[in-house]
């Protein structure tokens, strides 16, 4: 577990917290890059409840390489400390069982990703007594007339999976807080340079770390980030008793992806308005779903909440499902993936389900993330592999 230090708070710039913060090249021996502390154990002469006096006693608990990462994480959001997992799924399972209790109620964005949906609808009902409520997520006083006396959390991905849908974060964390409901985002989409959701209201901001924050497809990580009693009560509880800690040399590997995160997500994101604007003028194209460009339904949204755009969006192609397949296969630099976030290229296909369709996803969408590769070859790569579609 990591809380920012005075010092750490002496950091303001993104690029020195990505590049600096924490490495302490005195307290390492001068090395530029951070050791990994690839141990399990710490030791001390003087020990007290399992912890030693330097603050290490057992890496499930604590590691010095994990709290460099949470660090950073920490500072980029404008929290009080960070936690790190070993995937998003742990971080996120870990924030929302932060906030249930047996028989409460749950209000969730429908267009939030698929496993966080089946937790809430498949598995906490099962487990606990759970309600839950499908809401589209950005009309807030839809949110606001499906609360509860037992709602203990509103669950919001903004922008959200596919479709990107946003919400409106500020609008929602007044309605929680009048009610005492707690709030959950995942940050994901938009990474801590883009949205600082803290600092409009809301409670906890997760990350899966494998895509933009990692960012070289070779990580399975993620991450939360909220106030002190919340990170330190989660500490203690969700991530130390159900053992979702991050290893070590994952978060090494995480540590090297954020320093280079500000540079490659401008990269990612002039590539991917460049794909946008070519696919919203292409024939064989119904529509394009991505935050920032001209066609984006939710304009004002994006410009209060977010400050830039990156290299994941979808669009709903003309034709069969046999057709879009025929696209798929016709492609040669976007290879076929559920990832993103990534130096490379992606291609995914996905069919809404009856919950998806009702707030609004089409029954056939391809999801691509934009990579760092020459932008001239991955339009042409689209261009050549489009022609399959009918027109």
């Amino acid at each position: 577990m990591a809380f920012l230090t005075e010092e750490d708070k002496k950091y303001t710039n993104v690029l020195d917290i990505c590049t600096h913060l924490g490495d302490e090249y005195g307290k390492f021996s001068g090395a530029i890059v951070p050791p990994i502390f690839q141990n399990s154990l710490f030791v001390s002469p003087t020990e007290c409840n399992g912890v030693t006096a330097h603050g290490y006693g057992y890496s499930r608990t604590s590691n010095p390489t994990v709290d460099i990462a949470e660090r950073k994480i920490a500072a980029l959001e404008g929290a009080d400390g960070a936690l790190c997992f070993s995937s998003g799924m742990a971080a996120i399972s870990a924030a929302i069982m932060y906030f249930v209790k047996k028989d409460c109620h749950i209000i969730l964005a429908a267009s939030s990703y698929s496993n966080v949906l089946s937790i809430v609808r498949d598995y906490l009902p099962d487990k606990f007594g759970v309600e839950y409520t499908f809401v589209g997520g950005d009309n807030p006083k839809e949110i606001e007339n499906a609360i509860k006396e037992n709602t203990t959390l509103i669950y919001l991905e903004s922008p959200s999976t596919m479709v990107f849908k946003i919400q409106d974060l500020e609008a929602v964390a007044k309605i929680a807080k009048e009610k005492g409901i707690g709030t959950i985002i995942d940050n994901t989409y938009a990474t801590p340079l883009h949205q600082q959701p803290l600092k409009y209201g809301i409670d906890i901001s997760c990350h899966t770390c494998s895509k933009y924050l990692g960012g070289h497809s070779d990580i399975v990580a993620g991450a939360i980030a909220a106030r002190k009693e919340i990170i330190q009560s989660i500490q203690d509880r969700e991530r130390t008793w159900f053992g979702g800690c991050m290893d070590p040399h994952a978060a090494w590997l995480l540590i090297r992806g954020i320093r280079t995160l500000p540079m490659r997500l401008k990269q990612h994101g002039e590539n991917g308005m460049k794909v946008a604007k070519f696919l919203e003028n292409h024939p064989k194209v119904k529509k394009v779903f991505y935050p920032g460009s001209d066609t984006f339904e939710q304009k004002e949204m994006f410009a209060k909440y977010l400050s830039g755009t990156n290299g994941l969006l979808s669009f709903e192609p003309k034709g069969t499902w046999q057709d879009i397949r025929n696209f798929v296969n016709k492609l040669h630099y976007f290879q076929n993936g559920v990832s993103w976030g990534g130096f490379e290229s992606l291609v995914a296909l996905s069919g809404a389900n009856p919950v998806q369709k009702e707030y609004g996803q089409p029954e056939r969408l391809v999801r691509i993330h934009v990579g760092l590769e020459d932008i001239d070859t991955l339009i042409n790569d689209l261009s050549q592999a489009l022609e399959v579609l009918p027109d």
